[in-house]
């Protein structure tokens, strides 16, 4: 399974340009996009320069319906009107999407988020947009409904709060097993810091460019 950053507020290829906001490509036996990013012109220009066909996804699945997530979402439709498009609210329950790919449902917040969910032979690694209903209550759902191992969390974490807090939130991921971290988009630059300086090598640079296979 390939994960591909497309979309972010930080980037480790230079050539991509960054904007507040996510977005990635999953690609199993289907392409699921995850997210459309703040403005739907970087989101083509760094798709074209990554060799990504938006006519080629079979699925958009938006995490939640903030601006920073669905800049995309109009001109995504109109190249790709075949697309289907799975909204936040669409399912209330966890349900498998594509083989090995699933959401969490939409989980309760402020505002309420799905996230998704692959299953994959390292273990779970889960791809969240904001974490708006908690990132630790997220990895808690996704470990309850497929009863595995958390291999990777990527995405928002949404923690732009104080160190004493952010280290609780790291021993928690810690404390479930968390084995590796991607954070990026809304999480904080100070929150990547900490999680970077406690994973060590298992901490991964995420960002506009970053591919992934799992």
């Amino acid at each position: 399974m390939k994960i591909t950053t497309i979309y972010d507020n930080y980037k480790t290829n230079q050539n991509l340009e960054i904007g507040w906001g996510f977005s990635c490509l999953i690609e199993n036996n289907k392409k699921i996009l995850f997210d459309a990013g703040e403005e739907d012109k970087k989101l083509f220009s760094n798709m074209e320069k990554l060799g990504i066909d938006v006519k080629d996804i079979d699925t958009l699945v938006i995490s939640h319906n903030h601006w920073d997530h669905t800049g995309g979402l109009s001109k995504i439709k109109e190249l790709n009107p075949k697309i289907k498009i799975l909204m936040h609210d669409a399912f209330s329950e966890p349900r498998e999407l594509a083989k090995g790919i699933y959401t969490t449902g939409l989980i309760a917040g402020n505002p309420s988020e799905q996230s998704l969910i692959l299953k994959t032979d390292k273990g779970l690694v889960i791809i969240t947009g904001c974490a708006h209903p908690g990132i630790v209550n997220i990895i808690k759902k996704a470990k309850e409904f497929l009863k595995q191992d958390i291999y990777l969390v990527l995405g928002g974490f949404h923690l732009t709060m104080g160190d004493n807090y952010i280290l609780k939130i790291i021993k928690e991921f810690k404390n479930l097993e968390v084995k590796k971290v991607a954070p990026s988009h809304c999480t904080g630059d100070r929150a990547i810091e900490l999680f970077r300086q406690e994973y060590k090598e298992n901490f991964v640079e995420n960002g506009a460019g970053t591919v992934l296979l799992v």
